[in-house]
This record gives structure tokens, C-alpha cells and sequence, in this order.
């Protein structure tokens, strides 16, 4: 397994979508495996291949707590079957958008089918938090960020924040002597 880069906003590569697998094969597979290890690593709980530049519609996620046994999930073609009228609130981030954290409104619970690490058709019917995740990684599959459900405003002054903290870190370090 490999580490692999997370690319962050505003990277074009972000608002593309993503292209369907032929099928999880070996190297969809290897794919998976060094997106969760990259997941685990920054730490989040959930990311989509776009995030690492590879422009399929794969998925990782696990979303249990540091005290609990890891319970990853690797959906290949996730698509959306069926989501609740209900909403539920969530305060989302985005390894993406690092350091960055807004109240996102999605339906509650929601019926996804995938293709699972065997190459086999899976339907997941869930609430709560992971009906969240997997809606948020649906949404990079299709180019869009959590912060394209804020106002315009809100999203503005995440992404002015997050442009000036990424043309900050590139100076170099004798440019801040004057």
C-alpha cells in the first residue's frame, strides 16, 4: 500500500467527473487499499479518488470511532438509489479543504448501490453520519464540493481563506525578512 497525495482546492481536477469502472479488478482493488491507507493517514473518514487525481468513480469510507475496530467501505460506481425528505445537518470538512468546516444540509438516509472490493453489486440503505460521508464522496465523483451547498458568500470567504493560507506556505522563507 501507498500514501498518495490529496489535492487540494482550488485544483481544476476537483470540478471534473469522474468516469465509471469496468470492474474492480487488482488494480481498482490496489487503488482502494491506498486510498484508505491515505485516508487513515491525514486523518478523515472518507475520500474519493478525484481527491487523489485518478478521475474513476471509487469511494473509500469508514466512519468508526478511534475506539472502535475499522470498518472500511470500498464502493466502486456508487449511484444513489433513494434518499429520505428528511434532512439532517452535519458540520462537514474536507481533506480537500483542510482546516475549513461548514454546517452542509443533505437528506438523512439514503440507499446506495456499488460495486464492492470483489467486484460484486451491493445496495446499503444507512443514516446518520454515514449516509453524510457517502453523499459527500458521491458529490466529488461529480465535481462538487461540500462547499458548493454553502450561500456564496460562506463559500467565498472559505476559499479566499483557503487561496491565501496555500500563496502563504509557497514563500519563500526569506521573503517574510523585509
Amino acid at each position: 500500500m501507498a500514501k498518495l497525495p490529496i489535492l487540494t482546492a482550488p485544483d481544476a481536477r476537483l470540478k471534473q467527473r469522474a468516469k465509471p469502472v469496468d470492474k474492480v479488478d487488482d488494480r481498482v482493488r490496489k487503488l482502494m487499499d491506498d486510498m484508505l491507507e491515505t485516508m487513515y493517514a491525514a486523518p478523515g473518514i472518507g475520500l474519493a479518488a478525484p481527491q487523489v487525481g485518478v478521475l474513476e468513480r471509487v469511494i473509500v469510507i469508514d466512519v468508526a470511532r478511534e475506539d472502535e475496530e475499522p470498518q472500511p467501505l470500498r464502493l466502486a460506481n456508487p449511484e444513489i438509489l433513494w434518499q429520505s425528505e428528511e434532512l439532517a445537518t452535519y458540520d462537514e470538512g474536507c481533506l480537500s479543504i483542510p482546516d475549513h468546516y461548514a454546517e452542509v444540509v443533505r437528506p438523512k438516509q439514503v440507499r446506495v448501490r456499488y460495486l464492492d472490493q470483489d467486484n460484486e453489486i451491493r445496495e446499503l440503505e444507512t443514516d446518520g453520519l454515514l449516509a453524510t460521508c457517502i453523499q459527500h464522496e458521491i458529490d466529488h465523483l461529480d465535481g462538487t464540493l461540500f462547499v458548493d451547498h454553502l450561500s456564496a458568500l460562506k463559500r467565498n470567504m472559505i476559499l479566499r481563506k483557503l487561496a491565501k493560507a496555500r500563496k502563504s506556505e509557497q514563500l519563500p522563507a526569506y521573503a517574510a525578512v523585509s
